[in-house]
């Protein structure tokens, strides 16, 4: 009970840092939903600069997408590594369904050690199988999440500004 009441308390101060940024509810929403979405791509370690990116090109609030970005973290990330991977192998069908017990602590580890000595074979055989099925799985949560994360957010941030007015408002006529 308590754990949830301090949730909730944490959610609303949130809101309240989001809407203290400058920019309007639309571009805070809109770079808040493009840290979001970028969690669900499987680029660990890039998501901050990916998500910039992605909000600068959209004239987003970078800032706020930093902040999206905290959707992925060592909790989160099991859950959607394995949802885009078999989201991915479904869409693509065919051979990428074969493969099965997916070890993440030595995919993503033989993936940097492929990127840091550029071995390119190496990273064609053991990486790629894994990461084009994740690639593509992603795409989907990625819309999804940008949505719904726009959306709420959204709508959040223009109640607020609303609550803020009326009370600016009271003040003034008392």
């Amino acid at each position: 009970m308590k754990e949830t009441l301090k949730l909730k308390k944490y959610g609303r101060y949130m809101l309240l840092r989001l809407y203290r940024m400058r920019g309007t509810p639309h571009s805070i929403a809109a770079g808040l939903a493009c840290g979001v979405a970028i969690s669900f791509t499987p680029f660990v370690g890039m998501h901050f600069v990916l998500a910039g990116t992605v909000a600068f090109l959209l004239r987003a609030n970078v800032l706020a997408s930093a902040i999206g970005t905290v959707a992925g973290n060592p909790w989160t990330f099991p859950f959607i590594w394995i949802a885009t991977l078999y989201t991915g192998r479904r869409i693509l069908g065919g051979t990428y369904l074969n493969v099965t017990d997916i070890d993440f602590f030595h995919f993503f580890q033989n993936a940097m050690r492929a990127l840091m000595t550029f071995d390119f074979s190496a990273f064609i055989h053991d990486v790629w199988p894994i990461l084009w099925p994740m690639i593509i799985g992603s795409i989907p949560f990625y819309v999804v999440a940008w949505g719904v994360t726009y959306y709420f957010s959204k709508r959040a941030l223009i109640k607020i500004g609303e609550r803020r007015l009326h009370k600016i408002i009271e003040r003034a006529d008392n």
